[in-house]
C-alpha cells in the first residue's frame, strides 16, 4: 500500500476542497503557518467540468481533499440523505481523484478508519490493529459504507494518498465536532478503547506526506488506543475534578442512536515509519490537548459548564 511519487516542483502548490468544513479550516491554517502557496477550490467535487475549470485555473501541484458529508449533527443524518451522501462521498470524491490523476497531480484524501469494529480476529485490547491492507468489515452505517466503498475503488489510483482520520480531537473542547466535547456533553458513554486522531501533531504531518509524494491507504491515527473513560478521567484531572459520568452498553447505546458506531485499533507501522516523533494517543492528548487547556483552567471550566447547561 506504500509508494513514494515526490512531486519535483521547487515550491508546491496547494488546492484545498472543503473549504468550510472543519478540517479544510484547520487546514488554511496550517497553510498559512507555514507560508505554503495555496488556493481553495470553489467547485462541488461532484462537478466534474467546475472541478477542471478549478485545477485548470490554480495549476496545483497538490490537491487536499477534505471535504464530503459526515452528517449534522452526527452520521445519524446520512441514513436519511442517502443521495446527497453517495454525490458527495463517492461520486464527488472519485471525479476529483480522476481528474487529478488524468493531469499527474498529487491529491491527499482525508477519508475515515471508521470503517472496521473489533471482531474474533481482531480483539478489543489484543492489540492487534487492522493494517492498511485489511479489507473494512464495518458498514454499521451508511456513511461507514460509502466511505468503504470510496476506499476500495479510490485505491486504484496511483496518485492518490487516503488518510483514515478516526474519531479526531483538537484542543477546543467546546467545539461541537471535537469527540472529546462530544462525549463530555453526554451523561452516559461507553467505554471502549479506540484509536484516535490528535489533529494538531497530525495535520501538519498530512502536508509533509503530500510534499514527498506517498501515495496509498494510511492509518492517520496517533500509536495505540483510548478509551472513553481514560478520556474522561484526563479531563478531570486537568480541568474539572467533580466531573462525573456513567457508562453503559453497546446494546444500551443502539438505543438512543440511529446507525452503530465503528470501535477499532489501527496499525500505526507505516505512519510511524514516516514519522518516529509520532507521538502515542495518551502523550499527544496531554501534550496537545489538556496542558494548553489546564493553563486557562477557569476559562476552560466555565466555557464546558455553560455548553453543558449544567
Amino acid at each position: 500500500m506504500a509508494g513514494d511519487k515526490t512531486n519535483g516542483a521547487a515550491e508546491p502548490v496547494f488546492l484545498l476542497f472543503g473549504k468550510s468544513g472543519w478540517i479544510g479550516g484547520l487546514l488554511q491554517e496550517e497553510l498559512k503557518k507555514q507560508g505554503a502557496k495555496f488556493h481553495l477550490a470553489d467547485a462541488r467535487m461532484e462537478d466534474r467540468s467546475a472541478v477542471v475549470a478549478d485545477i485548470e485555473k490554480y495549476k496545483p501541484t497538490h490537491v487536499l481533499n477534505a471535504a464530503g458529508l459526515t452528517g449534522r449533527p452526527n452520521v445519524d443524518w446520512c441514513e436519511t440523505h442517502k443521495l446527497e451522501t453517495i454525490r458527495a462521498n463517492v461520486i464527488g470524491c472519485l471525479t476529483l481523484a480522476d481528474v487529478c490523476n488524468q493531469r499527474g497531480i498529487h491529491m491527499t484524501y482525508y477519508g475515515t478508519g471508521c470503517i472496521f469494529h473489533y471482531d474474533d480476529d481482531f480483539p478489543v485490547n489484543s492489540g492487534k490493529g487492522f493494517k492498511e491492507s485489511d479489507k473494512p468489515n464495518f458498514t454499521g452505517s451508511y456513511y461507514s459504507h460509502t466511505k468503504a466503498i470510496v476506499e476500495d475503488l479510490i485505491k486504484q489510483y496511483d496518485n492518490v494518498l487516503t488518510l483514515r482520520v478516526r474519531m479526531p480531537i483538537i484542543a477546543d473542547l467546546t467545539y461541537p465536532r471535537n469527540f472529546i466535547t462530544k462525549i463530555i456533553k453526554y451523561d452516559k458513554v461507553i467505554n471502549i478503547p479506540n484509536s484516535m486522531t490528535v489533529l494538531p501533531e497530525l495535520l501538519p504531518m498530512s502536508l509533509e506526506m503530500a510534499k514527498r509524494g506517498l501515495t496509498g491507504i494510511m492509518n492517520f491515527t496517533n500509536p495505540g488506543a483510548v478509551s472513553h473513560n481514560e478520556i474522561l478521567e484526563m479531563y478531570k484531572e486537568y480541568i474539572d475534578p467533580e466531573f462525573t459520568w456513567s457508562n453503559f452498553s453497546v446494546e444500551e447505546q443502539a438505543k438512543v442512536i440511529v446507525a452503530p458506531r465503528s470501535n477499532n485499533l489501527l496499525d500505526t507501522a507505516r505512519i510511524e515509519g514516516e514519522f518516529p516523533e509520532l507521538l502515542p494517543i495518551k502523550e499527544s492528548l496531554r501534550k496537545y490537548v489538556f496542558e494548553p487547556n489546564a493553563a486557562k483552567k477557569d476559562e476552560v471550566y466555565k466555557a464546558v459548564k455553560e455548553m453543558r447547561g449544567r
